[in-house]
């Protein structure tokens, strides 16, 4: 591991694809098929192979309490380190020492017998189970010869790995290690859901031997925003469907013999929170992958996001849940199917083999869709997105015919038309430091309104929407205005204003107000308004008035349970 310590800060020190490919590549080629395997998969900030259900089930203190054992490391010492680098593997690195006992590991530590460690520490069960894994943690940290090898065995170990490597740039590095083309590894590491085995069939040369993982999640396409009433040029070439956006969760579905698993864009298994869902395609014949949207739906009624809520992350789901919530997964691509791996085909191919294969039915749908033409009027388009709003849906999904199926990617083959439910003027009352590349800056605000009596009261946690410069100038400012601590977070003076965007508001516990926001959005700071007139508690309640009123008028059927002609390649 000395010499992947090595190669991870060479690559992490340069700034480029094609350095960073060229290096791992170079190590890659002077590895023996077991340490390749081991090392490819380090490489994408895991333990494990991406179809492997396990996981190391260790946290901070495990490693904490190993690295004081093996190196007497102080917890104030610790505590500076973390609060300088940001993650545990560059705080602990520099504590290493050489082992006292030679015994406690007798060998050098490679890719390939850390490899074997971590699947001691995984398979590690019962009431000792806890000690066990301390104890090997201790002795893989022991083993480490300098702090460079030292962070970066622990980096992995955390999976906080971040030298500015993804999945697709090492199967790249594979690619060019071995002389294989990038799309044939690139595709077989989404099929096989194992970058390791890969790397070993790409060095032999039978990347085609390769089968489907079902069961191994790939990363779901994305879409990119359009702005509701902009020029639409990107809709001026090509042919294009238009599809409702449903407002649920998106979930990939795996069927394998008579085994369902569904999993969530995080890629969690989220299977046993839809019992109904995994009934009904277990009742489909055949091996299958799709991509789709769960739903809160009665009858033939799409139900707004709220209702689903009840649902998440339930590890149980009672039958009175089932009923007062039900739940239908709504399907709108087909990834594989047997032993073909479909996301290199056009999407309206893959409908049709979605259409072939999949039969409605309770708790099952397929999307509809709508062709529409070509360099479409605004209106044609507005029209179709009032219809979707109209049936409770967040708005109008758009895609090109001929669109493949990109794992993980925003590009303009899939378009989003979208439009935010209202905006809001907020303060910030207190700050968090972030994660990653963020580490060293207050990146996370919590957000007040005024309530009726002046108080301030909290609505919402924003992160994302202002520049890295403004984010710094903002971080000396808060930093020089601080009261005190607000839970874990910095109170700070309530003076700096942001316009925040967001799709739902929502009742809830968590905040002062009573109120939350849905995916809530800086959209710019307000240095033109001053705290005293930011919004108020009343027009939140407005707000969610309305709403509430939207959505007591859907009462139409859901166009869901319509279906379409034959001829156009999928029910509608």
């Amino acid at each position: 591991m000395f010499r992947f310590g090595e190669t991870c800060a060479a690559i992490a020190a340069r700034p480029g694809k094609l350095e960073k490919i060229a290096l791992l590549a170079e190590y890659f080629r002077s590895l023996d098929n077991a340490n390749l395997s081991a090392a490819a998969r380090f490489f994408t900030g895991n333990p494990f192979a991406a179809r492997d259900d396990r996981s190391l089930g260790i946290g901070w203190r495990t490693i904490v309490a190993a690295a004081q054992n093996a190196w007497g490391v102080k917890e104030a010492e610790l505590g500076a380190n973390y609060r300088e680098h940001g993650d545990l593997g560059a705080a602990l690195g520099p504590f290493v020492r050489p082992a006292v006992d030679l015994a406690l590991f007798s060998e050098t530590l490679t890719p390939a017998a850390l490899y074997a460690l971590f699947e001691e520490i995984a398979n590690a069960h019962g009431k000792a189970a806890g000690k066990k894994r301390e104890a090997i943690c201790e002795r893989i940290l022991r083993a480490c010869t300098d702090a460079t090898e030292a962070t970066y065995v622990i980096k992995i170990m955390t999976g906080d790995l971040r030298i500015g490597l993804r999945e697709g740039l090492v199967a790249d590095a594979v690619a060019a290690a071995f002389e294989r083309d990038a799309h044939d590894v690139r595709r077989a590491v989404m099929a096989a859901g194992d970058i390791g085995a890969v790397a070993i069939a790409a060095r032999d040369g039978r990347l085609g031997d390769l089968q489907i993982a079902y069961g191994s999640p790939i990363g779901f396409m994305l879409a990119t925003p359009v702005l509701y009433g902009s020029d639409y040029k990107d809709l001026r070439t090509g042919t294009w469907l238009a599809e409702e956006k449903f407002d649920g969760i998106r979930a990939q579905a795996h069927k394998t013999g008579e085994r369902v698993r569904l999993f969530s864009r995080t890629l969690n298994d989220v299977t046993q929170s839809y019992p109904e869902v995994a009934a009904a395609l277990e009742a489909i014949p055949g091996n299958f992958m799709l991509d789709g949207e769960l739903v809160a739906m009665r009858g033939e009624n799409v139900l707004p996001f709220r209702y689903l809520q009840a649902r998440l992350q339930r590890k149980t789901v009672e039958a009175e849940l089932l009923q007062e919530v039900p739940v239908s997964y709504v399907v709108f691509d087909m990834l594989a199917s047997g032993e073909d791996f479909l996301i290199d085909e056009p999407l309206v191919e893959r409908r049709e083999r979605l259409a072939e294969t999949i039969m409605p039915r309770e708790h099952l749908e397929i999307a509809p869709f709508t062709r529409v033409s070509e360099t479409p009027a605004p209106e044609e388009l507005h029209e179709l997105f009032a219809a979707a709003r109209g049936r409770g849906h967040e708005g109008l999904m758009l895609k090109r015919s001929d669109s493949p199926y990109h794992p993980g990617r925003r590009g303009k083959w899939w378009l989003k038309l979208k439009r935010e439910l209202s905006t809001l003027d907020v303060v910030v009352v207190a700050v968090e430091w972030g994660q990653g590349k963020r580490a060293k800056v207050l990146s996370d605000y919590t957000f007040a309104v005024r309530a009726n009596d002046g108080e301030l009261q909290t609505i919402g946690k924003a992160y994302s929407g202002l520049t890295d410069a403004e984010i710094a100038e903002l971080t000396t400012w808060f930093l020089a205005h601080q009261r005190g601590k607000r839970g874990h977070a910095i109170a700070v003076e309530p003076a700096i204003v942001l316009e925040v965007a967001f799709d739902i508001i929502q009742p809830s516990s968590l905040h002062e107000s009573g109120f939350a926001l849905r995916f809530p959005r800086i959209v710019r700071l307000r240095g033109d308004k001053p705290p005293a007139e930011i919004d108020t508690l009343a027009r939140v309640e407005e707000i969610y008035r309305e709403m509430l009123s939207r959505e007591s008028g859907q009462g139409a059927p859901s166009a869901l349970s319509k279906r379409a002609p034959e001829g156009d390649g999928a029910p509608r």
